[in-house]
């Protein structure tokens, strides 16, 4: 399979996320401080709350139901700081955000 475009560079500006399909995954693009580009799974691995409804400051991710945070250049968990999200490969080609979803599966926390 490998990469697959997943959205325009317009779609996801710095301190912004948004969600897309690829392949069959719901993934969560963020845009990190600084401009690149990062891919982690859509849902909180809390209780599988979507995370586009949370908050991004362009550095952190909070899911909006229990405020679960996440460190968005490496998706590991700030509070609690035992998780961390699945993250997938992403490379910009042009103007297109490609990510790779092969092999990767979203994970779940202990609670």
């Amino acid at each position: 399979m490998g990469f697959q475009k997943a959205c325009t560079l317009d779609e996801v500006w710095e301190g912004d996320m948004t969600e897309v399909e690829v392949g069959e995954h719901l993934v969560l693009l963020v845009g990190i401080e600084g401009g690149e580009v990062r891919a982690f799974q859509a849902v909180c691995p809390h209780q599988d709350i979507p995370l586009c409804e949370g908050k991004f400051d362009g550095k952190v991710l909070m899911c909006r139901a229990h405020q679960w945070t996440f460190d968005a250049k490496t998706g590991l968990g700030i509070n609690p700081g035992d998780c961390k999200l699945a993250q997938y490969p992403v490379r910009v080609d042009g103007d297109d955000v490609l990510v790779d979803v092969e092999g990767i599966k979203p994970l779940f926390a202990h609670t």
